[in-house]
C-alpha cells in the first residue's frame, strides 16, 4: 500500500475543492454525537491526486484544488502518514467516487469540522460511558453452549483489560449489567486524556462499531487484531449463523464492511497519536 502511495508524493501539486468529501449527519457516538455520514456516489471529477505541506498541516489535492470538509475548511491533517493514507483513499476511486468506503475522509472530516462541537472530556465521558453497555460484559444463562462460548471467548480480554489498567470490570447476566466501579471510570478516564483530540474520534468511532470499550482498547493497544475483535463483537450472531446457517452474502457483507471501519478507526488512531519516527519508518517500510 506504502509503496503505491509514495508516488503521491511527487508531484505536490496545486491543490483541490471539490464538493464536500461528506455530507449530512449520522448516529455515532455513544453519548449521543453525531458525525459526518457520506453520501452515496458521484462521477469521478479529478485525474491526479497528492499531497502538499502547508501551514496548518498536511493538505490534498485533487488535480490543482484543494480538498475541504462539509464546512468548507481547507482539509489539512497533522501527519504525513494520514494525509498519504486519505490520499490512497481518494485515488484508489475509479470511475465512480464511492464515499461510503472512504472512512478515513469522513474521520477527518469530523475532525476537523467538529459538527457536534464536543469538548475532548465530552469525548472521553461519551467512550467510557459505553463501559456500562459493553458487549463483552452483557452475558446470557441460555441456551447453555451460547454461555459457555461468552465465556470461553470473552473472559480473556476481559481479564487482559483488568490486568492492563488495574481496575475490576466483571460481567453481569443481569439485564441492568454489571455494576461498574467509579474507580474504573476514572482510570480509563484518565488514560483517554492522553490521546489528543483526532485519536479520540478515532476510538470513539471504534467503539460504536464494536459495541465495545474493552475490545477497542485491545485492538488499539494491539493485544488483539481487528479480526479478532469483530468475531468477539459479533460472538452471539456468529452462534446463531452456525446454527442456523448464514443468509447468502448478506451476513459476509456486514462482515467485511466491519472490519473495513474498524480497521480505518484503528489505522486513524495510531495515524493520530504515533510519533513522527514512527510515521517515516513506516512510509519507508
Amino acid at each position: 500500500m506504502w509503496r503505491r502511495c509514495r508516488r503521491l508524493l511527487r508531484g505536490r501539486a496545486p491543490l483541490p475543492r471539490p464538493p464536500p468529501a461528506a455530507t449530512g449527519t449520522a448516529p455515532l457516538g455513544p453519548g449521543g454525537g453525531r458525525a459526518y455520514a457520506p453520501p452515496g456516489e458521484r462521477k469521478r471529477f479529478y485525474q491526479n491526486v497528492s499531497i502538499s505541506q502547508g501551514e496548518g498541516g498536511f493538505e490534498i489535492n485533487l488535480d490543482h484544488r484543494k480538498l475541504k470538509t462539509p464546512q468548507a475548511k481547507l482539509f489539512t491533517v497533522p501527519s504525513e502518514a494520514l494525509a498519504i493514507a486519505v490520499a490512497t483513499e481518494w485515488d484508489s476511486q475509479k470511475d465512480t467516487i464511492k464515499f461510503y468506503t472512504m472512512h478515513l475522509t469522513t474521520l477527518c472530516n469530523t475532525a476537523l469540522d467538529n459538527p457536534t462541537q464536543r469538548s475532548k472530556m465530552q469525548l472521553i465521558r461519551a467512550a467510557v460511558k459505553f463501559l456500562e453497555t459493553d458487549t463483552v460484559c452483557y452475558r446470557v444463562e441460555e441456551p447453555p453452549a451460547l454461555a459457555e462460548l461468552q465465556k470461553n471467548e470473552w473472559d480473556p480480554i476481559v481479564a487482559w483489560a483488568e490486568e492492563r489498567y488495574n481496575v475490576a470490570i466483571g460481567s453481569s447476566t443481569s439485564i441492568l449489567g454489571p455494576n461498574i466501579p467509579a474507580s474504573t471510570k476514572d482510570t480509563f478516564v484518565s488514560h483517554l486524556a492522553s490521546y489528543n483530540m483526532w485519536a479520540l474520534q478515532g476510538i470513539e468511532y471504534i467503539i460504536t462499531q464494536l459495541k465495545s470499550l474493552i475490545l477497542s482498547m485491545g485492538v488499539i493497544d494491539r493485544h488483539i487484531t481487528v479480526e479478532k475483535a469483530v468475531l468477539l463483537s459479533r460472538l452471539e450472531e456468529e452462534y446463531q449463523i452456525h446454527r442456523w446457517g448464514n443468509v447468502e452474502w448478506a451476513h459476509d457483507y456486514d462482515l467485511c464492511e466491519l472490519r473495513a471501519r474498524a480497521a480505518a478507526g484503528t489505522l486513524f488512531v495510531h495515524l493520530c497519536s504515533e510519533s513522527s519516527t514512527v510515521k517515516h519508518k513506516l512510509l519507508q517500510d
